[in-house]
């Protein structure tokens, strides 16, 4: 994180907008605290990156939100590359900084600026590392930065959203705890995306007895028809991760 720091402040004066790209399902978790501080008042576009796994109801709110508080907010979907023309039209600047957390798809927002696998990119957080400048079209030039999360969550509900969204490696998390969470956010925001996509013949009052059901619908059973909790949970969280649940926002925004 220090050395990410560094490099962002060392290059700041080098450009004249910055684009912070932002998990349209997290756009509070996936925000570090730390950027706000470093960029000040220099000019800033926000994309709201995988809003096509994201509700878009909310997506809108996000996006004025956004805009009410300053800056410039885009809807993206960096990999079909939904927005990026809007985002072209805001870049009215010759050099660009690309600044986020690991995983929300600032490599993939550079490859497809640029036309090209320009930026190393990967399911698992921690793919970018070091500096790149890059020539976009026209005369814009980008410079990519490391994902950069911040050590310590105030809030034990920000490192649960890193986690379930991917930011945070499955490796150092209980899996079926995560999955167990997922559950409980879905039964109370969408439980018809439960029902739907797992065919099960209601929500219970407890995360791990629907999960229980999910996984007989599945199938997922080991010998002495034992419940197999880990592929359970390993399925739930791919396909929210995917988008086949559905279209969903952890982070739903009240305010507006």
């Amino acid at each position: 994180m220090k050395k990410t720091l560094e490099l962002i402040q060392a290059n700041l004066k080098l450009v004249g907008t910055v684009i912070e790209v932002l998990d349209a399902r997290i756009p509070v978790s996936s925000r570090n605290p730390v950027i706000d501080d470093i960029l000040k008042n220099k000019k800033r576009v926000v994309i709201l990156n995988k809003s096509d796994l994201a509700d878009s109801a909310e997506n809108k709110k996000w996006a004025a939100a956004i805009e009410k508080s300053g800056y410039r907010a885009v809807l993206m979907n960096c990999v079909s590359g939904m927005g990026t023309q809007k985002l072209l039209e805001l870049l009215d600047t010759s050099r660009v900084m690309v600044v986020g957390i690991p995983n929300v798809g600032k490599s993939s927002l550079i490859n497809r600026l640029t036309g090209r696998k320009s930026a190393k990119t990967g399911d698992k957080p921690g793919i970018t590392r070091g500096k790149q400048w890059l020539n976009v079209e026209g005369s814009i030039k980008l410079l990519d930065t490391p994902g950069i999360l911040w050590p310590k969550f105030g809030d034990p509900k920000v490192g649960l959203n890193l986690a379930l969204c991917g930011a945070i490696k499955d490796e150092i998390l209980d899996r079926e705890t995560l999955a167990l969470a997922l559950i409980a956010i879905l039964q109370g925001k969408y439980p018809e995306m439960l029902l739907e996509r797992y065919k099960i013949d209601k929500i219970h009052e407890l995360p791990a007895d629907n999960m229980e059901s999910i996984a007989i619908k599945r199938g997922f059973l080991l010998s002495g028809k034992r419940i197999d909790f880990d592929r359970t949970a390993r399925t739930l969280l791919d396909e929210f991760r995917s988008g086949e649940i559905g279209s969903i926002t952890l982070e739903p925004n009240d305010e507006i």
